[in-house]
């Protein structure tokens, strides 16, 4: 097996590897694809041992890397899927920001359907939606302007056997001419190493404007921000679009040159039910009345879009409260856009009455949610002690503005 360096003395097994750019390189080595896969199953209780050992026979820095690669494919396996993950590359930034592949895939099939054949993806990072997009037949001009990042997502396709249709290049996206591409993809960093989460668009790498100038530009567009935008940043021209994967919003996506300009839309997957309206048609909020034999949970990318009136329409129902998102009716009505709740008993907020109906019917399984509580469900739990061998759902919100609890179960 060939060495990186020259193992005859320590100081020329480690030369170089230390630079993270010649850390990576050397995994890709021989010796380092062999370490990767030696380490790959490695127990992270084992990892010391695994470690010293290791490195009687190679380089320290290589060991460290392989390691460090071998847990960060661990952690991407919930968003690339273990197969994928287990040949890909990653940084911990890397993973962290990449795009869930569920989620680049509707995204991707959203750009064919517009006939798209080639795009430009600005800030491409470790290239999670270059994947999805060459998966789809898209030709991708991968752009970010860090090494590193560079040489994984080039990585990454070879890995994936995509490099054919992913060109990855090292540059500063707002240097590159976007102007022979079909579309222009951007995914503005929204993280700062000193800052944390940003919040403000403008506060984006790059701003949010510079991005919304080149999405106009292009004959297609799509801009990834925070799902928590405020609704007045988001421009006349594009569609803001909110999508949930499993019930967790994961993104806001601002689209342009689709025909909706002035709408919202709230995506779900994995099923991809998608409630459209435009703004100029929005319906007014939904009138508060009294709590119904059901109750309904708007997904969050559902209340993002500010579409609970549309549910509400659906399941001929109006809000328990005008500032909370749960919508109440009388009858049962299947819906995407919301889960169902039977509700068997509402209580005014009082924790030892709760624990007795609990106890009275042997519930022993409780899930806790909360919209416009400050009590903490874990707080609730242990002071309730569920015991039995039924399960309920407690809601703890408010009702026409007073402090509530909400038992029921999912409706069938």
């Amino acid at each position: 097996m060939g060495r990186v360096n020259d193992p005859n003395t320590p100081s020329g097994r480690d030369a170089g590897l230390d630079d993270p750019l010649a850390a990576f390189a050397a995994l890709r080595t021989e010796e380092g694809r062999a370490l990767l896969d030696e380490v790959r199953d490695v127990d992270p209780a084992q990892e010391l041992a695994a470690a010293t050992r290791l490195r009687r026979e190679h380089p320290a820095p290589l060991v460290s890397a392989a390691l460090a690669q071998a847990r960060l494919r661990q952690r991407a396996a919930a968003k690339f899927g273990a197969e994928d993950a287990a040949l890909m590359f990653f940084t911990p930034n890397g993973v962290e920001q990449a795009t869930r592949t569920s989620v680049a895939a509707y995204r991707a099939e959203r750009f064919k359907a517009l006939g798209v054949r080639t795009l430009a993806d600005l800030c491409c990072g470790i290239g999670g939606d270059a994947i999805a997009l060459a998966r789809a037949g898209v030709s991708v001009l991968a752009v970010d302007r860090d090494p590193l990042t560079c040489a994984v997502a080039r990585a990454n396709a070879e890995a994936l056997g995509l490099a054919e249709l992913i060109e990855v290049r090292e540059a500063d996206v707002t240097d590159v001419d976007t102007s022979a591409h079909d579309a222009v993809f951007v995914d503005p960093a929204r993280r700062s190493a000193k800052r944390g989460r940003i919040f403000d668009p403008e506060a984006y790498s790059p701003p949010l404007s510079w991005a919304v100038e080149a999405a106009l530009k292009a004959p297609h567009a799509a801009l990834k921000i925070a799902p928590g935008i405020p609704h007045e940043a988001v421009p006349a021209e594009a569609e803001a679009e909110w999508i949930s994967d499993g019930g967790d919003v994961k993104e806001a996506v601002l689209w342009f040159g689709t025909g909706a300009p002035a709408s919202h839309r709230a995506t779900l997957l994995p099923g991809g039910a998608s409630l459209w309206t435009s703004l100029a048609t929005m319906p007014p909020d939904p009138e508060v009345r009294s709590v119904g034999r059901y109750l309904y949970e708007p997904d969050g990318a559902v209340i993002r879009a500010h579409l609970v009136a549309r549910v509400a329409e659906e399941v001929a129902g109006g809000l328990i409260d005008e500032t909370i998102a749960y919508v109440t009716s009388d009858e049962h009505h299947r819906t995407a856009y919301a889960t169902a709740y039977e509700i068997t008993d509402r209580l005014p907020f009082n924790v030892k009455k709760l624990k007795a109906l609990l106890r009275e019917r042997e519930v022993g399984i409780l899930t806790v949610k909360k919209r416009g509580s400050a009590v903490e469900p874990e707080e609730l739990r242990r002071k309730v002690k569920p015991q039995g061998r039924n399960a309920a759902t407690v809601f703890l919100t408010r009702v026409a503005g007073a402090p509530t609890m909400l038992v029921g179960h999912p409706a069938p």
